[in-house]
């Protein structure tokens, strides 16, 4: 019987980080490590994607990205930090600028959901009915 030993690529999930951002993503990490040592941040980075790009809560995040508290708090903490701003701007230099990124600014909505009845309340109305 003949055993291949798997390698990091043949493990990765569809849209995990390739060999190539994370080389460029890696040295623009902070290296500060307080107290215990850091879980890893290729997969910590590859659980906080996968749940940005799901849009699934924090707790649906798969196991094989380690902990969610991990990666929420490590999400927050650099956001604080301005770290994902650096990283933007360095992976879209490593492209020559030559990335596209999609939000809901630039999604056309269907034109049932565009012209609906929109609904809205007053939050104070809603407070003092709640309150009595």
């Amino acid at each position: 019987m003949i055993h291949f030993l798997a390698t990091e690529e043949e493990n990765m999930a569809r849209f995990d980080l390739t060999d190539f951002e994370w080389s460029v993503i890696q040295p623009l990490l902070p290296q500060k490590s307080r107290g215990v040592k850091r879980v890893d941040d290729r997969r910590v980075l590859n659980g906080i994607f996968w749940r940005l790009r799901t849009g699934a809560p924090w707790a649906d995040i798969p196991a094989r990205y380690g902990p969610h508290t991990t990666c929420v708090n490590r999400f927050n903490r650099w956001r604080r930090a301005g770290i994902w701003t650096m990283l933007l701007e360095e992976v879209s230099k490593a492209y020559h600028g030559d990335i596209q990124m999609i939000d809901s600014s630039s999604i056309r909505v269907h034109q049932h959901a565009a012209n609906g009845k929109k609904k809205t309340s007053d939050p104070v109305a809603w407070v003092a009915r709640a309150a009595g």
